[in-house]
Order: C-alpha cells, then structure tokens, then sequence
C-alpha cells in the first residue's frame, strides 16, 4: 500500500499550466479542472480500500494532473489526439461508483469527465433500440425511458450514482439480470474514441456474423481500450404487472435447487435473490416461518397476464416441491424500497472495514466454494461478519456476493487481514471452478488473479493493448495489464 497522505500531495501538488492551457482550447477553461481539491475528487472511486486509505488521511494513488472535461464526441476526440501527440495518460471518468479502482489514478494521468455528454440521442420503439451518451446518469436515464413506457431492464444498486457509460466499462450486471441478462447482452452498438484519437463505430444491427466481436473489447475494458462516447441498448416495454413473492425455505441446498430447476425450466424471473442464514435472520426476524425454515428467497415476478401468472405457479411449484413454502412479503417490499442504498458506505463512516466480494460458479461448483469461502474468512478472522446472497440466477449457474466485515482496529492489523481476505476469496473461486468477477469488473484491485483465470487470454489482451495503444496512455496498470513506468502500486507500493 502507498504511504503518500493528502497533505504531503498538496505540499508537493504543481498544476501542468501549459497542457491546462492546450486543454481549454478544445472544451473551454470552465472544463478544465486545476485547483487541488476539485482534482483530489477525482483521486479514488469507490474501491473500499481506498476509503480506508481516505479515512486514514492518505491516498491509494495519486492526485490526477488535471481533469477535463469534454462536451462531445468530437471534443474526447480532440482531448484524446492531444494526450496522444504529447504521451498524456488517460483514464475516463463516469461517475465513480465502480469499487475496484477503475479510476483511481496511479500515474499523475488526467481525468477524462464524460458527465457533460449526458443525453438521449434517440428512441427507436420499432427496432426496440433506444441511443444514449455514455455520461448519463443510469437514473435519469431510467426514469426518461419509464416516462415514454419503456426500461433497459438494467437495474444496479448504483443506478442513482452510476452513468451508462460505466455500465458497459465495467460489464455490469443489474438486480433483474435474471430476466434481461448482463449490460453486455443489452448493448447492440456503440460508438468509441481508441487510443489514437481514432472514431470507431460498431453498427447497432441485429445478430451479426462478422467476425470476433470488437464491442467486447469496449464492453468489459474498462477504457483500456478506448473511450466510450454512445451507446445503443435494447429496449423494452415497461412491464404491465409485476409481483413479488417471499419464500422460506429449509436449507440452502433447497434454495439453490430450486432456483436451478426454475432456471432450467425456461421460466424468467426477473428477481431470484436467496440469501444464507446469517442475511437472512437479519431479514426475516418475527416471521414465523423462517423459524423452521431458515433460508429467505425473494422472487419477483413481471410482465402481462397469462404469462406472469403461469411463471410464478410454475417456479411457486418447484419451490414446493424441496420443501419451500410461501411466506408474507414484508421482506420483499423493505428489499424494493432500499434496493439501491450502498450500505458499505454506512460501515466504513462507522469505522469497520466493510467490503464485497462477488464472484461467480456453475450450480455443481456453488455449494463446495460457499463452504470453502466461509471456512477460509473465519480462520483467518474468527469473529468477521460473513454473508452472502445469490442475486442473479442463470440455467448454468449463479453470482456469489458476499459481504466481509471487519471491526474498527488500527489500520497495520487491518489492512493485512483485508489483504489476506481477498487472496483467499479469489483464490478459492479458481479453485473451486468459478470466475473471480460477475459484474464489478476488474480495475485494479483483482490484478493480481486476472492472468490465473484468463490464461493465453490475457496474453492476447496485452497484445490487443500494446497494438492499440503502443505508448500505454489509456488507463495504463487496469485489467492487469502492464502498468506506467513508475507508476504507484496500491496494493504494495
């Protein structure tokens, strides 16, 4: 971990006057951010470690150089030629909400704000299709869509705090992802900005066979790739009904069959969310069924009748059929109404030191890595709080996300315990068969398990990189990819 605090980088802080001076003539002085406070906000997302750090009065990384910010395609463009004639690195910025440290800065690299290309390009309800800037906020976005009858299905616990752009970066993944799949099954077309200032455009045309699919190297990249200025997403007609049914049921091997055979089945949900005993006391206390049957799942139900109702007998059936049974829905109405409050934020303001791991496992692999997982948290910390849901269900298998926590302590017992958390968590999704992300992404803090998963892959990515962006200006050290020379490494530096 880097030792730098806030005030040593405000004592040392010099402000690049002539490349400010180059940027203003592209996006104009307002957009260009010089002063060190407006910069230190740019410093870290929301990666927990680097709150800790915060908190502690340091920084993860570094303060960017400066932060700019375009108006239009063609001004990431210009922004982007500059950085390349000059060996400027570069990282975009959506919102910051991405908690693996995306965005944090590692090599004085200037900011790239998107948050002014913020509009609806077009609304396409023939061809289902709607275009948007990537700097919009996910939750304005949302409720426009919701004000003509239409959604993108696409719900993430930061949708308030989150942009569309960020959404594809990172390969999110929303709470009805059940139903309408991941950002990458959402996104038909796009247009980018690669690293030499060049425009690419991928055509928003159904179902192609053209070749290996460039999108995914924007979609999933993280911006090392380029920089995501639009995107054309499906659409769909909001739903016309939609319920919520609670569920107890007697164990988790219950629960996980269950919604196995649902999945299987052809049925779409657009929410299955089961939670272990320790998130589902926390849920269900008072509720008398669940003194028998501990296990809490929620399922939601949505669409237009006769459809909706055949679903849910039909997964209410499965249900019954391990032991379920059908319990009232306070749980399921206290989840829609705090479904995007973050609460890590909560702990960590408290003092603990609260993350969350998501990983992902075929339904064969799922109940050996909860075991594994939770065996692991509690010898290396015997009194850590550990729980975890599975909140997107798929024929083959399911997310794990999990939720560790800490108690307040000093930060050199800390940090180390935090550190060895993750080694086992990661570590044991290999293990076990799994993938060490669902939908956070990578950033930089899983750098160090990317090669193990990916194998040659990742070499064919590096080589994709270095083609691309033979001077590694774009987000240089992310996906684990070869970082700057010099650049400050967070976990060891």
């Amino acid at each position: 971990m880097t030792g730098l605090t806030i005030a040593a980088a405000r004592t040392s802080d010099q402000v690049d006057a002539d490349l400010a001076s180059a940027l203003a003539a592209i996006v104009g002085a307002d957009n260009v951010l010089t002063e060190f406070e407006a910069r230190r906000a740019y410093a870290h997302d929301r990666l927990p470690f680097a709150n800790f750090r915060e908190r502690a009065g340091k920084l993860a990384g570094v303060v960017p150089r400066l932060v700019v910010r375009p108006g239009s395609a063609a001004e990431v463009q210009a922004v982007v030629k500059l950085a390349r004639a000059g060996r400027v690195e570069l990282i975009p910025f959506g919102n910051g909400s991405g908690v693996l440290g995306g965005t944090i800065p590692l090599h004085r690299e200037v900011m790239v704000d998107l948050r002014r290309l913020d509009r609806i390009v077009a609304l396409n309800p023939h061809d289902a299709m709607v275009t948007v800037e990537a700097g919009m906020n996910g939750a304005v976005f949302e409720q426009a869509l919701n004000a003509e009858g239409f959604t993108t299905g696409h719900f993430p616990q930061s949708i308030e705090i989150s942009t569309v752009g960020g959404w594809a970066a990172c390969r999110g993944g929303g709470q009805a992802s059940s139903r309408y799949g991941k950002i990458e099954d959402m996104v038909i077309g796009l247009k980018a900005v690669l690293p030499d200032g060049t425009p690419l455009e991928i055509r928003p045309v159904a179902r192609r066979s053209v070749g290996p699919s460039v999108r995914d190297l924007l979609v999933g990249g993280e911006g090392a790739f380029g920089i995501i200025t639009e995107l054309t997403l499906r659409l769909w007609r909001l739903p016309e009904a939609e319920r919520g049914v609670v569920v107890a049921l007697p164990s988790l091997e219950a629960a996980w069959e269950a919604a196995r055979r649902i999945m299987q089945a052809e049925l779409r949900p657009t929410v299955v969310r089961i939670y272990d005993a320790r998130e589902s006391a926390d849920r269900t206390e008072g509720l008398d069924q669940f003194k028998t049957k501990p296990i809490l799942a929620i399922l939601v139900f949505s669409g237009s009748e006769p459809m909706l109702g055949a679903e849910q007998r039909a997964a209410l059936d499965i249900i019954a059929s391990v032991g379920g049974e059908v319990a009232p829905d306070g749980p399921f109405h206290h989840w829609k109404e705090n479904r995007y409050v973050a609460y890590s934020q909560k702990w960590q303001a408290a003092g603990y030191y609260n993350d969350t791991v998501e990983v992902t496992g075929n339904w064969s692999a799922i109940p050996g890595m909860y075991a594994a997982m939770s065996a692991a948290v509690h010898a290396i910390y015997p009194q850590i709080h550990f729980g975890a849901h599975w909140s997107h269900v798929y024929p083959e298998g399911a997310c794990q996300y999990m939720t560790i926590r800490l108690p307040p302590m000093d930060e050199a017992e800390a940090l180390p315990l935090h550190a060895k958390l993750w080694e086992a968590l990661q570590s044991l999704a290999l293990e076990q068969g799994g993938s060490i992300a669902h939908h956070h992404g990578v950033g930089l803090f899983r750098n160090p398990w990317i090669k193990a998963e990916l194998g040659a892959g990742h070499a064919v990515l590096q080589a994709i990189k270095d083609a691309l962006d033979p001077d590694n200006l774009m987000n240089p050290g992310k996906l684990g990819l070869r970082p700057a020379t010099g650049a400050v490494d967070v976990r060891h530096g």
